[in-house]
């Protein structure tokens, strides 16, 4: 009975096992579909907060300045997003959604990074060697120059009892114009989640 009664235990171990570790299901979904498993910062978030944020920006008053002084459109490049919250967050991605809402807004002209800029830079310089077409060699002094830098952080705030939690993520960013350095706008822009934890979650 015991002998019997121990097989029984090793067999449902087996069978637990085998049904566990059976493979992983992998199904394609839509890339602006919001799919939240963790409760923490995603990319749906990144493309929602960077849309919001851009269409605040370009809607205040300082785009039309701008434009009725200077007879042009604005030159915008991107600077730092600090990653301040309790987590890791990939700040390029954010970054490039940013851009992205900037470029695709049609209201701006965008220049690229500092990083981007040094490899355009090398390339441009590699043609001034001799070794490529004079007629398809592009001039050294012709970049155009930002007239506001957009930088800003990721900022959380985290409240954990028991099995439920509650984030706060708050974005903050400041156009700073490149020749006073005055702030141009100031933009703000939070979600807030509210994640319940099974009792049998890893």
């Amino acid at each position: 009975m015991k002998k019997n009664f121990i097989s029984l235990i090793g067999a449902g171990v087996c069978l637990f096992f085998i049904y566990g570790c059976a493979g992983t299901k992998v199904s394609r979904t839509a890339v602006d579909k919001t799919i939240d498993l963790s409760g923490r910062w995603n990319d749906s978030d990144s493309r929602f907060v960077a849309e919001e944020m851009i269409k605040d920006c370009l809607s205040r008053a300082w785009v039309n300045k701008f434009e009725e002084k200077n007879k042009r459109e604005p030159v915008v490049i991107v600077g730092t997003v600090t990653n301040r919250s309790h987590e890791h967050i990939n700040s390029a991605v954010f970054i490039k959604d940013l851009e992205k809402s900037l470029v695709n807004s049609g209201q701006v002209k965008f220049v690229a990074s500092s990083e981007e800029r040094q490899e355009i830079r090398e390339e441009r310089q590699s043609q001034q060697e001799g070794l490529t077409d004079q007629a398809t060699v592009k001039a050294v002094g012709y970049e155009t120059g930002a007239d506001f830098m957009l930088k800003g952080s990721i900022n959380s705030v985290k409240d954990e009892v028991k099995n439920k939690y509650v984030i706060l993520y708050q974005v903050n960013l400041e156009l700073v114009d490149l020749t006073t350095n005055q702030k141009t706008w100031i933009g703000e822009k939070e979600i807030k989640k509210l994640i319940k934890k099974s009792k049998f979650s890893l």
